[in-house]
């Protein structure tokens, strides 16, 4: 099987145990950014979204998609997963807000060029698809000018993670340089890269890199994600990365 079909069994198989676990997270009132919960408003990752055409890619069960579709933006979510769409068409109900919901794969999406003008992902689709195919994918549908965010776990989480211990440790586990692809033992794919490579590829991609934010949680800050905060308030778990296609 492709880490594509491998990741859409795994999500139609765990999102409902995933939304349970982290609704008091991820369904707030304000739209927020990884593992921390970490607002928008404080981050100013995507800044001001009405009127612009906006796409997630890998929107989950589409709390972020539904906060920006009700502060103007004209939203559309995609997922691989039927099942967290099926969530994300519950919440929208909810919300009282509607827009549309594509199935498909990130590394093949089935828009027009150059429709949107922010496309974004939240532990989406750059953390669950191949970033050498997704990033001139996610280059090709924005227009020029447009801008390209999405939040990974950092390459640090990825050399610092214990697989035997299934923990995060102050130590480096895993080598830094190749650095792409994880088949799990849980049966999905997880993708990363060195910042180098990141650099790389986005200016491959035609896009030109704006920022790197190393989002660092509050004293006391928590998670429902189980991440430990001593290790996290020491080094990056997370990178957002910001990038913007050449006009």
């Amino acid at each position: 099987m492709s880490s594509s079909e491998l990741n859409r069994a795994y999500w139609d198989s765990a999102s409902d145990e995933y939304q349970e676990a982290h609704a008091s997270q991820l369904n707030l009132e304000e739209p927020v950014w990884g593992s921390w919960a970490m607002p928008e408003a404080e981050l100013s990752v995507l800044g001001e979204v009405a009127g612009k055409d906006v796409l997630e890619l890998g929107c989950g069960a589409a709390q972020w998609s539904i906060q920006l579709a009700r502060r103007g933006a004209r939203v559309v979510g995609l997922d691989n997963s039927e099942r967290q769409l099926e969530h994300a068409r519950r919440l929208m109900a909810e919300a009282g807000v509607e827009f549309p919901l594509v199935h498909a794969s990130a590394e093949s999406v089935p828009l027009d060029d150059e429709s949107f003008d922010v496309v974004f992902s939240d532990h989406g689709a750059f953390s669950w698809a191949d970033p050498y195919v997704v990033a001139p994918e996610a280059a090709r549908l924005l227009r020029p000018g447009g801008l390209l965010a999405f939040d990974i776990a950092s390459p640090f989480a990825w050399v610092c993670f214990d697989d035997d211990a299934d923990r995060l440790e102050p130590r480096l586990h895993a080598t830094y340089f190749g650095m792409h692809r994880e088949d799990t033992p849980q049966g999905n794919v997880q993708f990363n890269l060195p910042y180098g490579e990141w650099i790389r590829l986005l200016r491959r991609s035609g896009l030109r890199v704006e920022a790197l934010i190393e989002p660092r949680p509050a004293e006391g800050a928590a998670t429902t994600y189980g991440y430990p905060l001593e290790w996290a308030r020491r080094w990056p778990l997370e990178a957002i990365w910001k990038a913007r296609k050449w006009s």
